[in-house]
């Protein structure tokens, strides 16, 4: 049995998703698909790599991942598949892979060349379908397109470091469905430049100068009543070990999300300056 993921923008309303299952089955009648999300921000591909990063790796190896985010054909946003990780990938070249690609190089990447054969307006359904089936069926990669070295590389995924080493300079990620806002500053990316050095996390006009490992962390030991706790603003190092700004128990029909109450939007800045001398009550996070 084939596990195939679906990972697109296309929402649940229209009959986007239902076609590209439809069509699968159609190939593959044993084939199991799994709905990562179809809820990506239109066009998102910073929020669409983000999602991809931190779920694929939950899937058995030999998973093959659709994603059907800004997928029409162009010269400048060619299809590609790639295997990587023990896993593959069928999606655009136009910089979804590069969060995974930055830390596992691919172990091999095709341009996908069936568009002779295929004219579509609809590329996840008749081009991404027949390829990620084909794979399924044990299909070698270089049988459906040309072997290359390269993908497109997203340059505002990574955060930069200022060249004395006190500043960390990123951005707005992703905003997740409780409204906290998702850095692109990894727990690694922190220690490594940090060193132990007492820090600012910079939000808009606010100020962190602690980061939490759990977000209940913020009520103390014990506390009587943790709802006195509720819409305080929190940086944290979430799951997938990426610095959020969060608000505790937020709830974005009464007290409002770190998204909405800071005024934080995709790509806003968020700067760490880290002190010129080492503090002995910081200490890297574990």
């Amino acid at each position: 049995m084939s596990l195939i993921t679906l990972t697109t923008d296309f929402g649940t309303k229209d009959h986007f998703v239902g076609a590209v299952k439809g069509a699968i089955y159609s190939e593959l009648a044993d084939a199991k698909i799994v709905d990562i999300t179809h809820e990506i921000s239109p066009f998102n591909i910073t929020e669409t790599a983000y999602i991809l990063k931190n779920s694929y790796k939950s899937f058995p190896e030999g998973t093959i991942h659709i994603v059907g985010v800004d997928s029409e054909l162009s010269e400048d946003n060619k299809h590609i598949a790639i295997e990587l990780d023990n896993h593959f990938f069928v999606c655009p070249d136009n910089g979804i892979i590069s969060m995974i690609a930055s830390e596992i190089q691919p172990t091999k990447i095709v341009e996908i060349n069936i568009h002779d054969r295929i004219e579509s307006s609809f590329p996840v359904l008749d081009v991404f379908v027949k390829v990620a089936c084909f794979i399924a069926r044990g299909g070698n990669l270089t049988v459906i397109g040309k072997e290359i070295d390269e993908f497109k590389k997203l340059i505002e995924i990574q955060p930069k470091v200022n060249q004395k080493k006190t500043q960390i300079i990123g951005g707005v990620l992703y905003i997740d469905n409780y409204g906290n806002v998702i850095t692109n500053i990894s727990k690694k990316m922190f220690n490594d430049i940090g060193k132990g050095r007492g820090y600012s996390v910079n939000a808009s006009r606010y100020s962190f100068t602690k980061i939490f490992n759990k977000y209940n962390e913020i009520t103390g030991i014990s506390p009587k009543d943790s709802r006195q706790f509720d819409g305080n603003k929190l940086a944290i190092f979430n799951s997938a070990d990426y610095l959020e700004i969060a608000v505790y128990r937020s709830n974005l029909n009464t007290v409002g999300g770190a998204s909405t109450l800071l005024g934080l939007s995709y790509r806003d800045p968020i700067i760490i300056d880290f002190f010129t001398e080492t503090k002995p009550e910081y200490t890297p996070l574990s």
